[in-house]
């Protein structure tokens, strides 16, 4: 049997992990790649790329193969099934890849995971896609705009057709196209240990090419993620890999110095230090997680940064504890959330959301807010956030917990957004972040205030 290529076979068992055992695929990944395999920094790029790519496409690519297969996809093993996505996705998708490469080298993995019957069916299926890819059948967009745009885009169509319902056909097209492009690499500069210009020189100095952020002062756009990863600046606390979505969320926060400020959903930690920068230090921020490996992340996190305000600990969010009733000048509440703002980062997101989640996460979202309400002191902040663009698990669980709690009222933060990224909803008191229209993540973000008395 011929030597199978590293690179592909790591691609095929972290699909299988995501695809066959619902992991993460950045957990998935880096359990492959970082712990202590011998694969190049290009090697990483490649399988990383094969990874996503997959994901990315799945739903396209499973609708091509099933053109181009006399067997039901349901009836291949997971292993076949993975490795003609990935023969199906280097066809498709890639176009530095030589066509008998992502044969040939789909049929080795098919031989060593499968037999030589299942090599023959994958080298057949893959080089009659090779062959006759300009005859993919498409559905008709008049007749079937949902199948078309699912089947183009590579979305569920439950989640298209509720988009359309949501947006509109040419705002959710826009969208579904804006998830299927790679994210911008960015980051939040740390203040407390150097300022954005000092960065840049070390960048500059170390070759590393970025521009700077569209909207937060601290934040530039890399070029090169590896390079900078590699390069020992976030080791000595120089910065937090952090989109600018995210950071906004701080910024609307607006903390000052000397405040307690509480983080009830704070795991791994970006928004908790990003607080406590903005706070120079001074104050404290308490950082709640469910999880112990969690809530050590975002102490990890603090101590990479420099940052002793920042006090980790264990508590469920949606459970009040009385010990910081009417305490917190300023309380932060980024529920948990189905993630559909994040789809361009984690594309299995697609595929592992239903309907049935976005009711469940509902309920578990409005239980959290109104127990971090009760730590809100009089004239005090209230900020809540997601991930998700969806009005359900945003505007509408803000409204009611303002329909069931009289003494809190939104508050319009007009003054705290860069005029490019001006919202006239920010004056009601929320925004919505797109990444077809801001080139962020997509985020909700509402603020409140507690009356005072």
């Amino acid at each position: 049997m011929a030597d199978v290529d590293l690179s592909r076979e790591a691609a095929l068992k972290i699909l299988y992990d995501i695809n066959e055992r619902a992991a993460y695929s950045n957990i998935a990944i880096n359990k492959y790649l970082r712990q202590g395999r011998d694969f190049r920094e290009i090697d990483r790029i490649f399988v990383a790329g094969l990874v996503y790519g997959v994901i990315k496409w799945k739903l396209t690519i499973d609708q091509v193969i099933c053109q181009f297969s006399n067997i039901p996809l349901k009836k291949l093993s997971p292993w076949i099934l993975n490795i003609l996505r990935l023969g199906t996705y280097q066809l498709l998708y890639t176009d530095r890849i030589p066509e008998s490469a992502a044969c040939n080298e789909s049929v080795k993995l098919a031989l060593k995971y499968g037999h030589r019957a299942s090599a023959n069916y994958v080298n057949a299926v893959l080089r009659n896609i090779a062959r006759r890819h300009s005859e993919i059948k498409y559905p008709d967009r008049e007749k079937e705009p949902v199948e078309y745009l699912s089947f183009k885009y590579s979305h569920p169509s439950w989640m298209v057709k509720h988009w359309i319902d949501l947006f509109g056909e040419d705002f959710t097209e826009s969208l579904l196209e804006a998830n299927n492009k790679n994210p911008d690499f960015t980051v939040r500069v740390n203040t407390l240990k150097t300022t954005r210009q000092e960065f840049m020189e070390k960048l500059d100095e170390k070759e590393i090419g970025y521009t700077v952020g569209r909207y937060i002062d601290n934040a530039l756009i890399v070029n090169d993620a590896a390079a900078l990863m590699d390069s020992g600046l976030f080791a000595e606390g120089y910065f937090t890999v952090q989109d600018e979505a995210s950071m906004m969320v701080s910024k609307v926060l607006d903390p000052a110095p000397g405040e307690l400020v509480m983080d009830v959903c704070a795991a791994p930690g970006g928004k908790s230090t990003h607080i406590a920068e903005m706070m120079g230090n001074e104050g404290m921020v308490v950082s709640w997680d469910i999880h112990v490996h969690k809530a050590e992340l975002v102490e990890k996190a603090a101590r990479r940064l420099s940052i002793n305000i920042v006090k980790a600990e264990l508590h469920d969010s949606s459970v009040v504890d009385a010990n910081y009733i009417m305490k917190a000048d300023r309380v932060l509440v980024d529920a948990p959330c189905t993630g559909t703002g994040i789809i361009r980062r984690k594309p299995e997101i697609k595929w592992n959301k239903t309907v049935k989640d976005k009711e469940e996460i509902r309920a578990l979202q409005l239980r959290i807010l109104s127990a971090s309400a009760e730590y809100v002191k009089p004239g005090g902040v209230l900020v809540y956030s997601t991930c998700s663009i969806e009005p359900d698990e945003n505007i509408d669980v803000v409204n009611a917990f303002l329909k069931s709690s009289a003494m809190f009222r939104m508050v319009g933060f007009e003054e705290l957004l860069p005029p490019a990224l001006f919202k006239e909803s920010a004056g009601e008191g929320y925004i919505y972040l797109f990444p077809n229209v801001d080139n962020t993540d997509g985020f909700f973000i509402a603020k409140m205030k507690r009356k005072e008395g």
